[in-house]
């Protein structure tokens, strides 16, 4: 099969063996791949975010299933599915069956491939590990990506008084009450902590789901309330910097790491499940969405991975076999 694989340029497309599925996986002829940021790591070789060189790179995608393993008794051949698993830049890829989800009647492979990565690590940001309850300010730093769109969303949705999404771009940040937030705030400017926290009556937001970590942490720690959350799901701005351990121990903040990189087969399952159980009748209904800024063929994944890197995008870019 023609897949997009690691090298130490970036993604290539190469001819390479297609994936055999294991007693608990369903095979998947891929119709669309949606990018995310981890990708562009992954395209170089960094295994900690994945692809090997050599392999296909990325890790969702919607597709058909056209094999089932031994195991597995949710799907059938022929069942349209949306996944979070590794592989995707490629015609075919394979899938634990509690990574899949069946894509709605009403709903195409495009929109369907852009949900699953964001579904499952915002719920799992928010409502697991962020402990969210209704009524609470919530803020989303890096709220125009495709994840982060599907973050307001689901804040607003599980009843969040206040929505606060920040975005260092102008355009993207007007569009972001679009998708449920509130209040948009640009992280470049030092007194965003302040906008936050005039909002909020002083108080700050309860809780912070922060894909930009960064210089950005102890401004965040600023805009959170006493006994507020900080969930770390990205690190855009950086993997490093300065710290302010007091300002973390006066307001008691807990600051919660998460990745989907260590966690085990049985863990993601359950995080699916959860997700599932809150918010499946609101992707049935359309209620969570996310525009799709542009789409390349797979044979031009590098063109697509540029895209991204270049940061000008609002919501998911997509390559289609």
């Amino acid at each position: 099969m023609k897949a997009g694989v690691a090298s130490p340029s970036g993604v290539v497309i190469a001819d390479v063996p297609a994936p055999k599925p294991k007693p608990s996986d369903i095979l998947i002829k891929i119709k669309a791949i949606a990018l995310n940021r981890a990708d562009l790591g992954s395209a170089r070789g960094d295994t900690s975010h994945g692809a090997a060189t050599g392999r296909p790179v990325g890790s969702e995608f919607s597709g058909e299933v056209v094999e089932v393993g031994g195991e597995v008794h949710d799907f059938k051949v022929g069942d349209r599915v949306m996944c979070h698993s590794p592989g995707s830049h490629a015609e075919y890829a394979v899938s634990d069956y509690g990574r899949a989800m069946k894509v709605p009647d009403s709903m195409g492979f495009e929109q369907a491939a852009t949900l699953p990565i964001g579904l499952n690590t915002l719920h799992n940001a928010l409502v697991t590990a962020g402990r969210m309850k209704a009524g609470e300010a919530v803020m989303v730093q890096g709220a125009s990506s495709g994840v982060g769109l599907i973050g307001l969303q689901i804040a607003k949705l599980m009843g969040a008084k206040l929505v606060v999404g920040t975005s260092t771009n102008e355009a993207r940040r007007a569009r972001l009450k679009e998708f449920g937030a509130d209040l948009a705030v640009d992280t470049r400017d030092p007194k965003w902590p302040q906008q936050v926290l005039e909002a909020t009556g002083g108080k700050g937001v309860n809780l912070t789901v922060d894909m930009l970590s960064g210089p950005t942490v102890s401004q965040t720690m600023e805009a959170t309330a006493l006994l507020g959350r900080i969930v770390n799901i990205g690190r855009l701005a950086g993997m490093k910097a300065e710290f302010d351990f007091d300002l973390h121990a006066r307001k008691r903040i807990d600051y919660i790491g998460v990745t989907f990189r260590t966690r085990t087969v049985e863990e993601v399952r359950d995080i699916l499940i959860k997700m599932r159980s809150d918010l499946w009748d609101d992707v049935k209904a359309g209620r969570i969405r996310v525009p799709i800024d542009k789409t390349y063929p797979l044979s031009e994944a590098r063109a697509g991975h540029e895209h991204m890197r270049a940061n000008q995008h609002f919501g998911k870019i997509l390559l289609i076999p």
